[in-house]
């Protein structure tokens, strides 16, 4: 039994490796916030102290160069080509490269809600979790099906990747999967109901389903931690803020992107974000063209 999050331990283990000055690159984008506003020069000079860093990886780094490994902390993987139901077919390699660091690594899987008209695999007469009819094909049951079928179909591509690294059998692969954080990328540049659609309650409601149903399939996986990555911009486009459902996503961990440098990213572990729970990350856009993730608890964040 585990008794505290990994990306915790992650962070206990790395406080004696002191400052880790790194830059990453890959999807999710560091770029895709708006309006953040700018921290005082006092906040900036507390910030001027050495971070521990994070990198994300994913499939725009297939074939190219990863990460130099003497400059990171701890790696997340992206397990999807850049939507849901997709692969990255780099997995198994971004794996590895991961599994060489200090600090074990997580997974984030992309999301979004196209609905029954543009999705190729709406979940059209599934009945479980919940039921999704023919009668009513763009019901809230279906949109929690769609992100239920998603995050499993991102898990499995986890756990194939865990299991060609490290030649286990299926059991041990999928508790290797479901042993380390994951995050959800919630982003406008996927499809969303409220996004291509109007931005109706109804379509906020659809939308908030989809993440729960992926909250729900990672946690009955047998993941610990479940975290949402994304901007106060974005998710409130997205969902309205959560205003409609926030019980399911009061408190959850957060990965804030979107910041301009690393002394503003050490300031924003300050920030109070988007769903109220605790800022674990905070992304910005390293001068190697790399981004880069400040891993909040050793800034002295919440």
């Amino acid at each position: 039994m585990r008794s505290c999050s990994p990306i915790f331990r992650s962070l206990a283990f790395v406080t004696a490796l002191g400052a880790a000055t790194v830059a990453l690159s890959a999807a999710p984008s560091a770029s895709a916030s708006s309006g953040r506003a700018r921290h005082s020069a006092a906040a900036r000079d507390v910030a001027a102290r050495p971070a521990v860093i994070g990198r994300d990886i994913s499939f725009p780094q297939c074939g190219g160069p990863l990460p130099d490994e003497r400059h990171a902390v701890s790696g997340i993987l992206g397990v999807n080509g850049g939507v849901s139901f997709s692969r990255n077919p780099c997995l198994v390699a971004e794996l590895a490269w991961a599994k060489r660091l200090a600090a074990p690594p997580a997974f984030y899987a992309n999301t979004g809600n196209p609905g029954p008209r543009r999705a190729k695999h709406w979940p059209l007469g599934q009945t479980a979790p919940k039921v999704c009819s023919a009668n009513d094909p763009n019901s809230i049951g279906c949109s929690y099906d769609y992100g239920w079928n998603a995050a499993w179909h991102s898990y499995t591509a986890a756990t194939d990747a865990a299991q060609r690294l490290h030649r286990v059998d299926r059991v041990n692969a999928r508790h290797r999967a479901a042993n380390v954080d994951w995050w959800l990328d919630v982003e406008t540049m996927n499809s969303w109901q409220t996004i291509d659609g109007r931005s109706t309650r109804a379509a906020k409601e659809r939308d908030v389903a989809t993440l729960t149903g992926e909250i729900d399939a990672l946690r009955i996986a047998g993941v610990d931690r479940v975290g949402v990555y994304s901007t106060a911009h974005q998710w409130l486009q997205i969902t309205g803020g959560t205003k409609i459902d926030k019980s399911r996503f009061l408190g959850a961990p957060q990965w804030l992107a979107g910041y301009t440098s690393r002394i503003d990213a050490i300031a924003g572990c300050a920030d109070r974000g988007f769903t109220g729970g605790p800022v674990a990350m905070t992304q910005y856009l390293g001068s190697d063209g790399f981004d880069a993730n400040v891993l909040c608890a050793e800034t002295g964040g919440a």
